[in-house]
């Protein structure tokens, strides 16, 4: 179990990216108050943790019902995840963080950015949809269930601290060791997506 703990926290850590997510939302909450940047950081993890929790608990049966093999679902999800590797190795995912930020700053009516574009896609994306639900196929039972939630629990709570204290890490930190941390995490990505892939071909070959 604690092994499942490891690889699952590992996986979402690098996938959710709070270090990542940090400086982003402290310029989408750039001349907010703490209390305003206090409330929309909160709200944008209770969103996302729904949302990641439904996926990872109703994920197998939308795929039943869709008729979608679980090994062809871990491949997709393993090629889903490589390209997001890829992203974060060359620093394109950082840059359209950056892009979509900008966008939402620019348009004056968008005061609350905790649903969107924070909760989602942010945290909250196609990658930790994957992530969860491949996960959760793998946990083998309740306790593996229970296992994996207690690991996107722990990443969740991370999240919200380095959302709250996103002024103060960017500070710390600077933009040269934030990108050095990025790619170290896309090739630890890269290694887990492509154990996915090949667990996926295994199951579906037989091998």
């Amino acid at each position: 179990m604690i092994e499942l703990f490891l690889s699952a926290f590992i996986t979402l850590f690098v996938v959710i990216d709070p270090p990542g997510c940090a400086p982003i939302y402290a310029g989408l909450t750039h001349g907010a108050t703490a209390v305003q940047r206090r409330a929309m950081a909160i709200r944008a993890v209770l969103i996302a943790g729904i949302i990641l929790l439904l996926f990872t608990l109703v994920g197998q049966d939308l795929l039943g019902a869709l008729h979608i093999e679980l090994d062809s679902f871990r491949i997709a999800g393993g090629l889903m995840l490589f390209l997001i590797a890829l992203d974060m190795v060359f620093e394109k995912r950082t840059q359209r963080r950056e892009e979509r930020a900008e966008k939402v700053m620019a348009t004056p009516e968008v005061e609350d950015v905790s649903v969107f574009p924070m909760a989602m896609p942010m945290l909250a994306g196609p990658g930790a949809i994957a992530s969860v639900m491949l996960l959760e196929s793998g946990a083998g039972g309740i306790e593996g269930t229970l296992v994996v939630l207690a690991a996107l629990g722990t990443v969740l709570l991370l999240t919200l601290l380095a959302l709250l204290a996103a002024s103060p890490l960017m500070k710390l930190f600077g933009a040269r060791v934030e990108a050095v941390i990025t790619r170290l995490l896309g090739v630890l990505l890269a290694a887990l997506a492509a154990q996915y892939v090949i667990d996926g071909l295994r199951g579906s070959f037989g091998v």
